[in-house]
């Protein structure tokens, strides 16, 4: 036992945990420190020798594109290295209705710049006889992604796009990336060992953690990236976990993988395609296809499940024979708080809520920003900054759990898993406040006032718009300038074919990527 003495700078960081939580938080806390100062800061990552990546989440949000540059990795390394491919947003497909022509896109790249009520005033005057949707008459992203187009050319710089872009990855290679970074390059000690035994200050405070085979390793801030055992912030200090099943229903998934040729297409967007009772995933790899079904145990069995994707794959892959599933199991929930005393959990032991939308890693990156912005000088400012991230990221997963539920509250499709998502006991109250008030006018930065908000405006615009919500009449305040976006949405067109002329495929690109980096073009995984 040791005494805390309050005023103590906080030099060492502990990171409990690999994977992806762990490697990030490692890397980017490394590479942020100023190595200037009397007392740097030091890195040391406890990683267990036997727990694997789960490495079913392989979507990001463009957000990666600053975190990978901020740790000191070239984008063409990091495609390389992680068998990676441009995400540029997500396509829904029968989540209305569940009809043949039932598609929405939510792209990354915001609509046209203008007043909101201007701009979907001007859609909704639009004729709409080819068929096209809110995301494809306001901006070109969902164009481009109908065509397998990549967001950038070869001579852009490195994380620079004509179009706002993220990517899909394999998270074990990038964990495995992200090692090598922090250890070759950015001086993160790496010590894998089990966790045996937690060592504590007079008033509470995680001292060490005591390992098998290397002893205490001690510390003054230690992140808990040990996924949903969560041997820190639940395990020691016992913080209890918010249930969100109430409002998001899926609790299971299971997971293939689905080999491609070499000169398939390769998506530009998650494919997201809804069944009776939850909806399948869809990631294109250069090698191979990340495929899921998610679904709630409480309105489908495991074998109907697996029949589901059964016979999803032999419709997207006729010629492959369907491989078993990895089953999984989780629970939408997060932490009631995410920092208490000197411990903050990052990842899965901080909370998960289902797939839809990618917001694993992401968190992630927010809470790991949040931390470097306003971090602990000492131990006695600890206390202060806690209480503002646990306000901050309560914050931002109510968001995001509203934001998820959007996509279902619309639904006009009849099975009984849809129909208990638009009962009004599930919806959250903001969200049923906000849908009385996207009546009368479009979601618009008054609705989420937040200075960084997890989801912007035009990401709800695109669902709810993507999904048949009525756009609003006229009101009886005029903003100016729809005049101005009428003429914006008539230049779209010819915006959409500059594009289609001068961007590469998904697949030329890459292949064109690995040839120019001396390596082979990769053949499928068997």
């Amino acid at each position: 036992m040791t005494t805390d003495t309050g005023d103590r700078p906080v030099q060492h960081i502990v990171v409990v945990g690999g994977g992806t939580a762990g490697w990030l938080s490692a890397c980017l806390i490394a590479a942020r420190a100023d190595p200037r100062v009397r007392r740097p800061i030091t890195v040391t990552l406890v990683e267990s020798p036997d727990v694997a990546t789960i490495g079913v989440g392989e979507g990001t949000w463009p957000t990666m594109r600053g975190t990978l540059e901020r740790i000191g990795i070239s984008e063409t390394a990091f495609l390389l290295a992680c068998d990676g491919a441009f995400k540029q947003g997500s396509r829904f497909d029968g989540w209305r209705t569940g009809a043949a022509d039932d598609r929405y896109f939510h792209p990354f790249t915001a609509p046209i710049e203008g007043d909101p009520r201007d701009i979907v005033a001007a859609w909704a005057d639009q004729p709409t006889h080819d068929g096209a949707g809110f995301a494809h008459r306001v901006g070109a992203q969902a164009d481009m992604c109908a065509r397998d187009l990549a967001p950038r050319q070869r001579a852009m710089p490195d994380y620079a796009g004509t179009l706002n872009y993220a990517y899909h990855l394999d998270a074990g290679k990038l964990a495995a990336l992200l090692m090598r970074q922090a250890t070759e390059t950015l001086g993160v000690r790496h010590v894998r060992d089990h966790v045996v035994g937690i060592d504590t200050t007079g008033d509470g405070d995680i001292a060490a953690v005591r390992t098998r085979d290397n002893g205490a390793i001690a510390g003054d801030l230690f992140l808990d990236c040990t996924g949903q055992p969560a041997l820190l912030i639940g395990g020691h200090y016992g913080v209890g976990t918010v249930d969100r099943g109430g409002e998001l229903f899926n609790d299971r998934a299971l997971a293939v993988q689905i080999p491609v040729a070499p000169d398939s297409a390769i998506a530009s967007q998650t494919n997201a395609t809804a069944h009776a009772a939850g909806w399948i995933w869809d990631i294109g790899l250069p090698t191979r296809r990340g495929v899921g079904c998610v679904y709630s145990s409480a309105h489908c069995s495991d074998d109907a499940a697996a029949d589901t994707l059964a016979r999803y794959c032999r419709r997207v892959a006729p010629d492959m024979a369907v491989p078993s599933f990895r089953q999984l199991t989780f629970q939408s929930r997060h932490r009631q708080r995410f920092w208490e005393r000197n411990c903050l959990a990052i990842g899965l032991s901080a909370g998960f809520l289902e797939p839809l939308e990618a917001s694993a890693i992401v968190l992630i990156e927010l809470s790991l920003e949040a931390l470097l912005d306003n971090f602990p000088v000492t131990r006695a400012a600890m206390d202060i900054h806690a209480a503002r991230f646990n306000t901050l990221f309560r914050y931002r997963w109510d968001r995001i759990v509203e934001f998820l539920k959007l996509h279902y509250v619309l639904s006009r499709r009849k099975e009984p898993y849809w129909r208990d998502h638009r009962d009004p006991a599930s919806i959250p109250d903001r969200l049923a406040e906000l849908l009385r008030l996207w009546q009368h006018q479009p979601p618009s930065r008054a609705d989420f006032p937040m200075i960084d908000e997890i989801f912007p405006a035009a990401s709800y615009q695109y669902v709810l718009y993507g999904m048949g919500f009525s756009p609003p009449t006229s009101g009886p305040i005029a903003s100016g300038s729809r005049t101005r976006a009428q003429i914006l949405l008539g230049q779209m067109e010819q915006r959409k074919r500059q594009l289609a002329a001068g961007l590469p495929t998904n697949r030329a690109y890459l292949d064109a990527l690995r040839r120019e980096s001396g390596m082979p073009v990769l053949e499928p995984v068997a």
